[in-house]
């Protein structure tokens, strides 16, 4: 019976700590609507897990091209809600800003220059929380970190 247990909570947690974030469009889940999938602080491509369909990849603070972990290919760095480009913690280099689930151009927090709202696991166009403008949907929890990766990914890879 020790064994059993023992097996029971070694499998629970394999299949825990390799578990898929998914990435839908718009507000689907078809799998055939997968855009990419986090695993692991990597977004990949698709539901693929394949090191060669990495996007990009969380470690720490800052998001990196592909698998890549050098300095020269930092795409974001992330502090206290503003995402900025590279390395860089200028406030002249900021290319959003999240707080309170809006995601706001720039530096700015004002209500027009929302570029999205999150809600509930969905990812609406600006100030919206009408379901014809969810952009994309994510099925589990994620850290701004991994937010911005996945908004890279869903942005500028598709």
């Amino acid at each position: 019976m020790k064994y059993l247990i023992l097996l029971a909570t070694t499998l629970l947690n394999t299949f825990t700590t390799q578990a898929q974030t998914k990435v839908y469009k718009g507000r689907s889940t078809y799998s055939t609507d997968v855009i990419c999938n986090l695993n692991n602080g990597k977004v990949y491509k698709r539901t693929s897990g394949y090191s060669s369909d990495v996007i990009c990849n969380v470690n720490g603070s800052k998001i990196y091209k592909g698998n890549s972990s050098y300095s020269s290919d930092v795409l974001y760095n992330v502090s206290e809600g503003k995402v900025y480009k590279g390395t860089s913690t200028y406030s002249t280099d900021v290319v959003m800003t999240i707080k309170d689930g809006k995601v706001y151009k720039g530096r700015s927090t004002y209500s027009s220059d929302v570029l999205a709202t999150i809600k509930d696991g969905k990812v609406y166009k600006g100030n919206s929380t009408y379901s014809t403008d969810i952009q994309f949907s994510i099925d589990g929890y994620v850290t701004i970190e991994e937010f911005v990766a996945i908004w890279h990914a869903v942005l500028y890879t598709y």
